[in-house]
């Protein structure tokens, strides 16, 4: 199966949306990740909807992006692109664009993907045991533009630079301590405390909720440096140069078939 993005909603207006993808640690497969479009779209028409939780099936959040699918189509330049700016990219800008707050229940493995997503969400509560990077490196690829400047801007820029560039992984409270978190709970209660962030902010007034949401967004790309930051990525995706002409380099193909057969990669 290609995964699936399950949502449920109560009488609350609470909007859980689940990533399944079963024996893969909820790795985004394209299909989950049109599908993630798809349902912040249809929230962010629900005037009924108060809060998102959002979390992984099981016991991961996200381990990254489904690798077995990568073959067919990361070693094409053109269909590389389009996986990033319309299937990844869609589904994140969407999560974005939501006015509905999203309290994100991290638990397990939260990484590439996983940490994309995660920093989306307004809230994030993790258990104490979960862990989190982006070691794409040993992949052989970078981090789509777009999508570094999302999870250097959640992240911070140190931390991203030590996981696209070490392949560094973290463990709760250091992600905690480097302000990517909101708060961090003992393994076993990490559900419930979500599920208590989702209740409070759903009790409380709907449309100051969505205006806050607002404001945070036009607050992030009024000042001229976050313009200018954004005509840069526009100018990397959009440019004479290629950000996916990496798509037929040996190491690329190295990095996922390397991992596919199960050995280390020779870069």
């Amino acid at each position: 199966m290609p995964g699936e993005v399950r949502v449920a909603a109560d009488e609350a207006g609470i909007v859980r949306v689940t990533l399944r993808h079963d024996g893969r640690l909820n790795a985004m497969s394209r299909s989950m990740w049109r599908a993630l479009r798809s349902v912040f779209e249809s929230i962010q028409r629900n005037a009924d909807a108060r809060c998102v939780l959002i979390e992984g099936d099981g016991g991961a959040f996200c381990a990254g992006g489904d690798i077995s699918e990568y073959p067919a189509f990361r070693f094409d330049a053109a269909a590389l692109r389009d996986f990033h700016e319309n299937d990844v990219w869609g589904g994140l800008a969407a999560m974005l664009a939501c006015d509905v707050p999203i309290v994100a229940h991290i638990a397990g493995a939260c990484m590439g993907a996983g940490v994309e997503i995660a920093s989306c969400c307004d809230v994030r509560i993790a258990a104490a045991s979960a862990r989190f990077g982006a070691p794409i490196a040993r992949l052989g690829f970078p981090m789509a533009p777009r999508e570094a400047q999302l999870v250097a801007g959640a992240v911070g820029e140190v931390t991203a630079r030590q996981m696209l560039l070490e392949a560094a992984t973290f463990g709760a409270p250091d992600m905690l301590a480097r302000g990517f978190l909101s708060r961090v709970v003992p393994d076993g209660e990490a559900a419930a405390e979500a599920l208590a962030s989702a209740r409070r902010i759903a009790a409380l007034a709907p449309q100051a909720a969505r205006l806050n949401k607002q404001t945070f967004r036009a607050l992030k790309q009024a000042p001229e440096l976050a313009g200018q930051a954004q005509a840069a990525i526009e100018n990397i995706v959009n440019g004479p140069a290629d950000p996916y002409a990496y798509a037929l380099s040996r190491e690329h193909r190295e990095g996922i078939t390397a991992f596919l057969e199960k050995r280390q990669p020779v870069f």
